[in-house]
């Protein structure tokens, strides 16, 4: 029986390749600058949650994704 793999909308297998290909070839100093840059955007915010809630987060934020 063949699985079917789930892609995030806007994503297929390709795209998922080229990302993990970008992420194996960073150096560690890269990788860290990426991190440090995230925090610098304005358009997004980070937040600690509880991970029992984290589920639900998901969720929300994937039903957020599906109506745009």
């Amino acid at each position: 029986m063949a699985t079917q793999n789930k892609f995030p909308l806007g994503w297929d297998e390709q795209r998922v390749r080229q990302t993990i290909e970008h992420y194996d070839r960073q150096s560690e100093d890269e990788a860290a600058a990426e991190d440090e840059a995230a925090f610098d955007n304005q358009d997004q915010a980070f937040v600690q949650v509880p991970l029992e809630l984290l589920p639900l987060v998901r969720e929300l934020i994937a039903k957020h994704y599906a109506s745009v």
